[in-house]
């Protein structure tokens, strides 16, 4: 027992002694100056300490300092870039014998970062490696009998408490994030060390949860940073959010030189939900104007879970209500020059709602406020998409101009599918080229211009039945008024086919044509999309027998000129035939008929001449 008791004495002896030495003998205050002096040499920043350094000693041997700042570059929002609290560095022990300081880890608390970015490019980061003012002789001369910091090692760093403030001149907001945690491993220039965030942000509408891991290595000359296998989770929660919540995974690469302004970075893999997809991305951000240039592959894309679902009467009512002024606000396409960019995308497939379409392929550009997408491809319904457009927001009010072409596309499968109208059946190709400005929905009704053609074989009319209409019709001028339509309301044809023209909200189609073995079906008429009413005059011809195939001989009806109409709307059109005028027709027809026969038979008895 005295063994133990005074081998505790002796190491109590030695600890009291240690500490004696530490706070008489080595001031960690001799450090200050030479900080001060390598942040100002490094960065071109004044670096405040207000406190002195102090011991601590329990639970460990380390030096502590708070009230420090790190100025901002002259004239920006905020004048400080980095303020800290409170820093502890742990440091070795045998080290301190031979006055050098090696820092075991290091924690940061109650760090507040602002970042601060403006147009003319100028932001927080500038000159941050480009060094400063050497010393001069006097600070020279000042340091020569202090004592010198010849080794500086991290074992680790951890930052808890930290505010990050993100000024953008550009629109004139500032965003706050709240990082709970920032720990970085064993750390050396030029080494890869681990590293680990988790932070959160909450907004009124939304709140963000993310925590990341990976590794990060920084080179001597300060101006490289590397990051790899970096792993990031996000959570998102939120009213405005699609399903209220929504999870985004990802793995990624990333090297940044900040002396040739330049990043690289690479998505290993991206899952958004059951989304999944990996890309890479290179900005080159030395200019007024970034570059970039992107590539991105997904694999089965269902957008679906995210599309704005609304409920019966309040949905309708809130459509009906809308937000007045933010519906008739044109968007704010001011970000458009704020980057040039350079993006390939494909899909294998994409599902939005009960629309099923395959190999998405897309090529666009953006450059000085100008969209181009100058390729625009996918399969769907068994035909071909293509497409073009450009869209120019360099002026408060966005133009606009495309091009468009399907070709041998299931139109019927399609129109059920995207618009729940079941009205036409049939192979469809269809081509259409527009122009105009404004991104307001009625304004792009009412200025769109736009022509095209259309063409669809084989394919039926649903909704009504033609012949059967024209047998009721024939059956009534036969003396059966009682005559009533039977059968599935439904006209088959071999062609259909016509031209339109778009301007001010109104679809003029001034030749439809429509083909079948038993009627031939002419005319014109106008689609109105802004309160979707159709009016069509046409006139139908039969060309055959009604009963069908094979039938009879020529039909009563043959050669009568019959007036079809087309009204209704959109998603209820409705099919009628002028009766009346009908039987003017063939009262007509019947009457020049007689009147022929007469001539023929007073021919005769005048003895042919």
């Amino acid at each position: 027992m005295k063994f133990v008791k005074w081998l505790l004495i002796v190491f109590a002896s030695l600890f009291l002694l240690l500490i004696a030495y530490l706070t008489l003998i080595f001031d960690p205050n001799d450090f200050k100056p030479q900080i001060v002096e390598a942040v100002k040499k490094q960065t071109g920043r004044e670096l405040v300490i207000n406190q002195d350094l102090s011991w601590t000693f329990f639970p460990s041997i380390g030096i502590t300092l708070g009230d420090i700042t790190l100025s901002n570059p002259n004239g920006f929002k905020h004048d400080t870039m980095l303020k800290v609290d409170g820093i502890v560095a742990e440091v070795a022990l045998l080290p301190l014998l031979s006055k050098e300081v090696e820092i075991a880890q290091l924690n940061l608390d109650g760090l507040t970062l602002n970042f601060d970015s403006y147009k003319n490019g100028r932001s927080s980061m500038d000159g941050l490696t480009s060094g400063g003012e050497k010393a001069d002789k006097a600070s020279d001369e000042s340091a020569q009998g202090s004592v010198q910091l010849s080794s500086l090692n991290i074992g680790g760093i951890a930052i808890t408490n930290t505010q990050v403030n993100l000024y953008d001149e550009a629109t004139g907001k500032t965003q706050a994030l709240a990082l709970e945690s920032l720990t970085l491993g064993e750390f050396s220039l030029g080494q890869f060390a681990d590293l680990g965030y988790k932070f959160s942000m909450t907004q009124p509408e939304m709140k963000l949860a993310s925590e990341g891991k990976g590794q990060i290595k920084v080179d001597p000359s300060l101006a490289k940073i590397a990051i790899k296998d970096f792993e990031i989770e996000n959570s998102l929660e939120g009213d405005t959010i699609p399903n209220k919540r929504m999870n985004i995974n990802l793995t990624t690469q990333l090297e940044l030189d900040n002396k040739a302004k330049t990043m690289a970075l690479v998505l290993s893999s991206l899952n958004i939900e059951q989304i999944k997809a990996q890309g890479k991305l290179s900005v080159n951000y030395g200019a007024k104007v970034p570059d970039v240039v992107a590539s991105m592959s997904f694999g089965d894309i269902d957008v679906t879970p995210f599309m704005a679902k609304e409920d019966g009467a309040e949905g309708e009512d809130k459509a009906a209500k809308g937000d007045g002024a933010a519906a008739a606000k044109e968007p704010d396409l001011t970000g458009m020059k704020a980057v040039n960019l350079k993006l390939d995308l494909d899909a294998k497939s994409v599902i939005a709602d009960k629309i099923k379409t395959e190999n998405w392929l897309m090529k666009l550009t953006l450059k000085n406020g100008v969209l181009n997408v100058s390729e625009l491809s996918a399969d769907l319904y068994q035909g071909k998409l293509l497409a073009s457009a450009q869209l120019d927001g360099r002026k408060p009010v966005a133009s606009y101009r495309f091009n468009k072409k399907i070709s041998g596309i299931k139109v019927r499968p399609l129109l059920t599918d995207a618009a729940e109208v079941d009205m036409l059946a049939g192979t469809t190709n269809f081509e259409v080229a527009g122009s105009g400005f404004s991104l307001i929905p009625d304004n792009i009704k009412r200025i769109l211009n736009a022509k095209g053609q259309f063409e669809v074989a084989d394919g039926a009319l649903y909704g009504v039945n033609i012949p059967q209409m024209l047998r009721d019709a024939k059956a009534k001028l036969a003396g059966n008024l009682n005559a009533a339509s039977s059968g599935e309301k439904k006209t088959d044809f071999t062609s259909l086919t016509g031209s339109f023209t778009m301007a001010k909200g109104i679809v003029n189609n001034p030749d439809l044509n429509m083909a079948s073995p038993l009627i031939r079906l002419q005319g014109k008429g106008n689609v109105n999309l802004l309160s979707e009413a159709i009016d069509y005059a046409l006139k139908t011809s039969v060309v055959g027998s009604l009963e069908g195939q094979g039938g009879a001989e020529k039909d009563v009806l043959y050669g009568v000129d019959i007036p079809f109409a087309i009204g209704g709307s959109i998603s209820e059109p409705k099919f009628s035939l002028d009766t009346a005028a009908l039987f003017d027709a063939k009262l007509k027809k019947e009457t020049e008929k007689a009147t022929d026969e007469l001539k023929d038979k007073l021919f005769k008895k005048l003895g042919g001449l």
